[in-house]
């Protein structure tokens, strides 16, 4: 999880608007899964906006956020028009 936190830390230098972060979590164990989603959440909670990319689905339904669903390009699931939100 280090290489991940240094790769956020850098992405955070000039202060962006939005952060994105393909497969943060690839290849760690769950501790550093944890970790690293943790300052994600930090992350957004300071303010910034975090698109995260995965395959972990357990993490992500866990989360309790929006979530997008992405097949061979096309948008098949938006949780917020699942649960009568805007999408």
């Amino acid at each position: 999880g280090e290489q991940q936190r240094v790769a956020i830390a850098r992405a955070l230098v000039n202060d962006p608007a939005v952060l994105l972060a393909d497969e943060p979590t690839g290849n760690l164990d769950e501790r550093a899964t944890r970790g690293v989603y943790q300052l994600l959440r930090d992350i957004k909670d300071a303010g910034t906006v975090v698109l995260m990319a995965t395959h972990n689905l357990e993490l992500v339904r866990a989360s309790g956020k929006r979530i997008l669903e992405l097949r061979d390009g096309t948008l098949v699931f938006d949780s917020a028009a699942d649960q009568g939100g805007e999408p």
